[in-house]
């Protein structure tokens, strides 16, 4: 018996390389000025189905939502062992917050069916909100184990997970299908097969063709073209994508830059501590 699991994964700017221009005046990531990477935690939430796939038998499917250049880390995915790989792409889910993303994220996996997991990273750099994935499991109906930090066994409809709990651990028990967040410490993910990026190396989504490009028509009969999803496709409720389904508004941005000439010297002595201790009051760092 094989298991069908289903992986969310994200292409986030890289936030190690933050600059000025990485916000625009609207409070949205101006993501063309920063360099585009696979959401570190996704990776291991791959890494978490394939151990599945290796372990139990069954496939993996791996859905991203953002612009076709998010197709990189659907190619990734395909690189390390994934089946199957959907973007989902439409202008109008721009803007979306944590709210309407889930809810685009779990109509995609309603529109899959047939699953018995999804994976997720726990949550995504450039956010950190960790807010996404357990929305998805209350869209989709489903229980939620959080943290896994190990694959114990599953059998039939039933898996026993190891999730992290700060101090410690504990071992959960939970009726299949059941959405799952992954933590970095859970696995340490397998490189890409150079096979298998020979194999998947030329696979596009359409939309990185030109229009009417012959290029398209070959890779269409050569089974090199993703699957490229819109809204329509998934039955979504317009007005819980994008800016209409988003609540979460920024009121201001600031940018804070701290910044001190020269140095100050304290003598390890107890005067020297109370000057200190008085110069912080003073300038209302303490108090």
């Amino acid at each position: 018996m094989g298991y069908h699991c289903i992986v969310l994964v994200k292409q986030v700017p890289d936030t190690a390389n933050i600059t000025g221009d990485a916000m625009k005046e609207d409070g949205t990531v101006n993501r063309a000025a920063l360099p585009a990477i696979f959401n570190p935690e996704d990776i291991h939430a791959l890494e978490a189905a394939l151990e599945i796939k290796d372990r139990f038998g069954g496939t993996v499917t791996v859905i991203t939502m953002g612009p076709p250049k998010a197709a990189d880390v659907l190619r990734a995915s395909l690189y390390r062992g994934a089946d199957r790989a959907i973007l989902l792409t439409d202008r109008r889910a721009a803007g979306s917050d944590t709210l309407a993303t889930s809810y685009i994220l779990s109509q995609a996996v309603a529109t899959v069916e047939n699953y018995d997991f999804v994976f997720c990273g726990r949550q995504a750099i450039d956010g950190d909100t960790a807010q996404v994935g357990p929305q998805c499991a209350e869209k989709l109906g489903i229980p939620q184990v959080t943290y896994l930090e190990k694959i114990i066994d599953v059998q039939g409809k039933k898996a026993t997970l190891r999730r992290n709990i700060g101090g410690g651990w504990e071992d959960v028990e939970t009726p299949l299908p059941v959405l799952v967040t992954v933590i970095e410490s859970a696995n340490t993910p397998r490189p890409v097969s150079a096979k298998r990026y020979m194999k998947n190396k030329y696979k596009r989504v359409p939309l990185e063709f030109a229009p009417d490009a012959p290029e398209a028509a070959e890779a269409e009969a050569q089974g090199d073209m993703l699957e490229q999803w819109g809204l329509d496709e998934i039955h979504a409720d317009l007005q819980r994508c994008g800016f209409a389904g988003s609540p979460t508004k920024v009121f201001r941005i600031q940018s804070i830059v701290l910044k001190k000439e020269g140095f100050a010297s304290v003598e390890p002595t107890e005067e020297g501590i109370r000057g200190l201790v008085h110069e912080l009051i003073e300038d209302r760092t303490l108090g």
